[in-house]
């Protein structure tokens, strides 16, 4: 039911508000070129300033937009999303630099169940969920945080500190990433990195550059039937699967809810899809992207300032959290005898996903760009699996 009280309350009015939230943003970051932005990423503002206009009452807090949202366009940008993953073209190009993100992909889950375990005394008894909502954006990106937060059934609360977390750490780990660089001789010398190694990355990635097209409008518009006929089968067979673990695996139906089932089949699908010519429909990652800070800003849309009290206490685990993940990538890197430009590129394509790594490639290899951001799309492929994952582990490590 909505609330009357709110100044504007229809849900086309709610959701063009939502609309212009996030394009505001981004509008202001390219006007203003402000170096704020590099650092303090639009995700942020775009989630914040919806809770300031719903608990100032000029949105409601309850609209038929917002389960609208999770029902529709979480599968849909997952989808959009996923098609693009090309993890034979980035493991040619990033070779043993994948194994590194794989080990930063261990860190965060392993990291996630430390760091709950050190802070979890003092907060809520379901924080266990934000932890998993947090290791969604940081095994992935944003569409996997969504994503697991839906899945864990996370307060909008949780979302929030995940949210904060995720942004203050990034305020702090995106600047050593970058500084790495200057380390580079040191690292490679101590990896016993092998003397060719960059030189066959910028090869392999001359090799797999992909030229820029427009699109058509028949290519939209089959890039519209497969992402909503893909949402359809997930809505479709979701209830009928989770009914049947439910009744045959009853110790397993709390995990398995007909949210995680949705969500799940849904990703399953779209990386099926992404090793078929789907993959080369063009801008589904763009209009992806767009479809996650609206929902961005639909979440912001639910929350309310006073969940917000736990904030120091997550910040602080999630601090203890990155600091594991970065000694897991370094021992990749030593293990897997990988330059510091490979190390660096990996933890972005996961704590900071496609908006981070393609920064940090450009900063430490140019050429490595393009295979960033493939890179970070392998995260996006393994982040619906793992971070609910992570989040139980970390709830049945505190007995919970």
């Amino acid at each position: 039911m909505e609330t009357t009280q709110a100044l504007i309350s229809s849900p086309i009015g709610v959701l063009a508000v939502l609309c212009a939230v996030a394009a505001f943003f981004f509008l202001l970051a390219q006007v203003t070129e402000a170096k704020l932005f590099n650092y303090v990423p639009p995700l942020l503002f775009i989630y914040a300033t919806p809770v300031f206009l719903n608990n100032l009452d000029l949105i409601p807090s309850n609209s038929a937009v917002y389960p609208g949202l999770s029902q529709y366009a979480l599968p849909a940008f997952i989808v959009l999303m996923l098609i693009k993953v090309n993890v034979p073209a980035v493991v040619k190009v990033m070779g043993k630099g994948v194994l590194v993100m794989l080990m930063g992909t261990l860190g965060v889950m392993v990291g996630g169940v430390i760091a709950y375990l050190a802070v979890h005394d003092w907060l809520s008894d379901d924080a266990w969920k934000g932890f998993g909502a947090l290791a969604g954006s940081w095994i992935g990106g944003t569409a996997n945080m969504l994503a697991t937060k839906e899945m864990l059934g996370a307060s909008e609360a949780q979302l929030g500190l995940a949210v904060i977390a995720d942004n203050v750490v990034y305020i702090v780990w995106l600047p050593l990433l970058l500084l790495s660089r200057n380390f580079a001789e040191w690292f490679n010398k101590w990896a016993r990195v092998p003397a060719d190694r960059l030189a066959a990355m910028d090869a392999a990635a001359e090799l797999h550059l992909e030229e820029d097209v427009t699109p058509s409008m028949r290519q939209y518009l089959y890039l519209a039937a497969v992402v909503f006929g893909v949402t359809a089968i997930g809505h479709g067979l979701s209830p009928v699967i989770s009914d049947w673990i439910a009744s045959n695996v009853p110790a397993i139906k709390s995990v398995f809810t007909e949210t995680t089932t949705r969500i799940l089949l849904v990703t399953t699908m779209a990386l099926i899809l992404s090793t078929t010519s789907v993959s080369k429909l063009p801008n589904s990652t763009a209009i992806g992207t767009a479809l996650v800070y609206i929902f961005v800003a639909g979440m912001g849309a639910r929350a309310s300032i006073a969940g917000l009290a736990e904030a120091p206490a997550f910040v602080l685990g999630a601090f203890i959290w990155i600091f594991i993940h970065g000694l897991f990538c370094l021992a990749g890197g030593w293990i897997f005898r990988v330059d510091i430009h490979s190390v660096a590129i990996a933890s972005a394509a996961n704590i900071g996903a496609v908006a981070s790594a393609p920064i940090v490639a450009a900063h430490h290899r140019p050429s490595l760009v393009p295979a960033s951001i493939l890179l970070a799309l392998l995260g996006y492929a393994m982040g619906n699996y793992l971070a609910p994952l992570t989040g139980h582990l970390a709830r049945l490590a505190a007995g919970q």
